[in-house]
């Protein structure tokens, strides 16, 4: 077996026991928090959301410093740092005393975390061009595959074995997937001079400033897309639905349906980048994506709703991948995990501000509005693809990367 496949096999289970893993955390974050003492309501929905975004705050800061890490020792002590580090410190928070406590672990996690990060840069500087979106397209599923079991495990151990169990347990997990990464991943990592280049050095040794810039923002905005609409949904399936008895049972398989087909349909949109180009499948996911997330404002029963989320699914499910490989082919392999790190940070910037985004629409003009204001921002992200990648897609020239003629993967 080839390295990059051999790598990409182990990469993938890790990713997904990871995703399982953190996911596990986010739905019992309120009920660890009473549990911690914190009776009030609005209390414990504020240490909610405190303890949840600052996670993401702090990894969006971490996340470059570990990818320039990266480029100069290796892409593997990046994965075996992440992986023990999360272990250690979510199993830290099953004995947290008080909410401050947890709080505190919380943003530890968020300075050693990357595993994911770090997988998705080491097949990038592995695979060759006619594999990367290929290998990227079937990575990018492990942690949406993760994330849908993650929330389902969560609540199974806590209802069986309480809070701590669920702590000790992921922590458990994430020391397997040290162990394995430990084994099984293999890296021939040779330090370029390029890697030691500081912060302005980097800058200008990037052969596409203005693409760079561009994948970047799509990150950004892909994720406040997603992240927008995620915490109201279940506000909204209330709405259609009136008095329904299973609304967590219906909000889980709205949430799950688009992550379902998420995994089915981004290995195939990553091969199609090998064969297309990867700004035609950005471009078309982008303009379909906007389009379906208009008509979920319009829906009259949840089963349309449904129907839409399984649809949005299958197109956005080429948008992680194609910016993915876009960041590879426009960056020289020695700065690799500096912009993968930058583009991660972009993506946890993006979570943050969706989830903040989605909450003031809702507040201010109604939960309906967040779909159709996303959708706009899908679309406007399109038309800045159309006239800065698509159209200008022959005019990236390197000696650095392997584009050639074209932005194109052929």
């Amino acid at each position: 077996m080839k390295l990059w496949k051999r790598n990409l096999f182990v990469c993938w289970v890790g990713c997904f026991i990871t995703s399982i893993s953190l996911s596990q955390i986010a739905p019992l974050l309120p009920i660890y928090i009473k549990n911690l003492g914190i009776n009030n309501p609005a209390k414990i929905a504020s240490y909610s959301g405190l303890a949840f975004g600052i996670t993401y705050i702090i990894s969006a800061i971490f996340s470059p410093i570990w990818g320039s890490a990266a480029d100069k020792i290796g892409r593997k002590p990046m994965l075996l740092r992440a992986s023990f580090g999360m272990a250690f410190v979510i199993g830290a928070m099953g004995y947290a005393k008080s909410v401050n406590i947890l709080i505190l672990l919380r943003l530890l996690q968020g300075t050693i975390t990357g595993y994911i990060t770090a997988c998705t840069t080491l097949i990038a500087t592995q695979t060759t061009k006619e594999n990367a979106g290929a290998a990227l397209g079937t990575l990018s599923t492990a942690g949406v595959a993760g994330s849908l079991f993650g929330p389902i495990v969560g609540g199974f151990i806590e209802s069986n074995f309480g809070f701590k169990n669920v702590f000790l347990i992921i922590g458990s997990s994430l020391i397997i997937v040290f162990l394995t990464t430990l084994i099984f991943v293999k890296e021939n990592f040779e330090k370029n001079e390029k890697s030691i280049l500081k912060i302005r050095e980097v800058w200008e040794a990037i052969p596409q400033k203005s693409l760079t810039l561009i994948s970047f923002f799509t990150y950004f905005i892909m994720s406040v897309g997603l992240y927008s609409v995620e915490p109201i949904v279940t506000v909204y399936i209330s709405e259609l639905s009136g008095n329904i008895k299973n609304l967590s049972l219906i909000s889980g398989l709205a949430f799950s349906i688009s992550g379902l087909a998420n995994i089915i349909s981004a290995p195939k949109l990553g091969r199609l980048c090998d064969k297309i180009g990867v700004e035609k499948v950005m471009l078309f996911s982008l303009i379909i994506s906007g389009l379906l997330f208009i008509p979920q404002a319009l829906v009259k029963n949840v089963s349309q709703f449904i129907v839409l989320r399984f649809l949005l699914g299958l197109t956005m499910g080429g948008l992680v991948p194609a910016v993915n490989i876009l960041v590879k082919k426009i960056t020289p392999n020695s700065l690799t995990g500096r912009m993968f790190g930058i583009n991660i940070a972009a993506g946890y910037l993006g979570v943050f501000s969706g989830s903040i985004l989605g909450g003031q629409i809702t507040a201010f003009a109604g939960v309906r509005w967040v779909f159709i204001m996303t959708g706009i921002l899908l679309l406007a992200n399109a038309v800045l693809i159309y006239f800065k990648v698509y159209k200008k897609g022959g005019i990236y020239k390197s000696k650095d990367y392997y584009v050639k003629d074209s932005i194109s993967c052929d």
